[in-house]
């Protein structure tokens, strides 16, 4: 194990996370990060050249749809329904003095 994690590191990362670990659970957690960091050093032992940067590894394209409005303006047919109008907006009563 080329990374050796310490108790303060632990200790630390239990603060960030806000996890109470136990003794055991720390060095469990100590392995599991060596273990991590060890897999990342194994990873950039890759050769990367001619590689292109990537920021999925599948391909995203934008799925939103085109911002058009298809209703239209049907305030008439809106206000058709309200008990009182006034200037084409509903008249509510006065709630606050």
């Amino acid at each position: 194990m080329a990374n050796i994690i310490s108790d303060e590191t632990i200790e630390y990362v239990g603060i960030l996370a806000k996890l109470e670990l136990s003794a055991a659970e720390k060095e469990e957690a100590k392995k599991d990060m060596g273990r991590m960091l060890d897999y990342i050093d194994q990873l950039n032992e890759l050769d990367t050249t001619g590689v292109e940067p990537m920021s999925h590894v599948f391909p995203v394209s934008n799925v939103f749809r085109e911002d058009v409005v298809t209703n239209g303006d049907e305030r008439d047919a809106t206000l058709a329904n309200a008990p009182e109008k006034k200037d084409g907006a509903f008249k509510v009563p006065k709630t606050v003095e």
